[in-house]
């Protein structure tokens, strides 16, 4: 599943030739998404121009003028497998490809979801986050918005592992498996742990370490272990720095105890059992 750096990766990407543009035409090729694609959205996107192309957890939300004066946001989300790129006007759409952006920079905006499980939505108004899908959506990570104070305070309630807390979209938006696992490992904290049982110092730590790795994966333009590519159609390159992540049976960089691996909520958590502590 496309996470927070892949999300962002493809934000970057295509905000260039995007920003400022007017969408000449919306392709509607299949309504059939997690939700169906509203009916009348194509009529709403022509002729619209987009103001922003912005990001909330794992959600890009393109900010729109329409032609008729009024203000919306195109809200998509990539879902399992979903890619969303860019490609010449004129570009034969293949049997996945749901859903097109036309620009007038003759470049087509295309999303491609085999699974189906991504989301094409419109929310008219300014502000778009108050959809009920982003509304309840928790600090952003990478901003001051989110530290070691704010989980440490989120997670005094919560009995749950701390892996599947910083994976709770409530708590801290986009940190997805991939991520929680690289965190935990550097942190030194075993995923098991339960979350109220971390001290402030801990939570400091793992913050901190959320913020990082997370930053990392972007600089690498995210992580490609399946359908991903970034909006230019490249793969990226985070995978080949994971410490822990996809690692199970493999020596730990940092003390040479063979990583583990265990399900937690149907997810493959992978860690070492030296350098992390309950």
């Amino acid at each position: 599943m496309p996470e927070l750096p892949e999300v962002e990766t493809t934000r970057r990407g295509l905000a260039p030739a995007v920003e400022a543009r007017r969408i000449v035409r919306a392709v509607v090729r299949h309504r059939g998404m997690r939700q169906p694609v509203p009916r009348g959205l194509e009529q709403k996107l022509a002729g619209a121009t987009v103001q922003a192309l912005g990001r909330r957890g794992k959600y890009l939300l393109f900010d729109c003028i329409t032609a008729d004066g009024s203000r919306g946001t195109l809200i998509l989300h990539l879902g399992m497998s979903g890619r969303l790129w860019l490609v010449d006007a004129g570009a034969a759409p293949e049997k996945h490809d749901h859903f097109d952006l036309v620009i007038d920079n003759d470049c087509i905006i295309r999303l491609r979801d085999p699974r189906r499980f991504g989301l094409v939505l419109w929310q008219r108004g300014d502000d778009a986050l108050v959809h009920p899908l982003l509304s309840a959506i928790g600090p952003e990570p990478l901003t001051t918005d989110f530290d070691g104070a704010v989980l440490h305070r989120e997670t005094r309630p919560r009995s749950a592992a701390i892996k599947l807390v910083i994976m709770d979209s409530h708590v801290v938006s986009g940190v997805g498996n991939i991520y929680a696992n690289e965190a935990l490992f550097r942190a030194g904290i075993d995923p098991r742990t339960p979350a109220q049982r971390l001290s402030r110092s801990r939570c400091d730590r793992l913050a901190a370490e959320i913020k990082r790795v997370l930053g990392e994966a972007i600089d690498a333009g995210g992580s490609s272990l399946r359908d991903y590519v970034g909006s230019d159609g490249m793969a990226g390159n985070f995978q080949n720095n994971f410490l822990v992540y996809g690692r199970k049976g493999e020596p730990c960089t940092r003390c040479g105890t063979m990583i583990r691996e265990l399900r937690q909520a149907q997810r493959a958590t992978c860690y070492c059992p030296s350098c992390q502590k309950r």
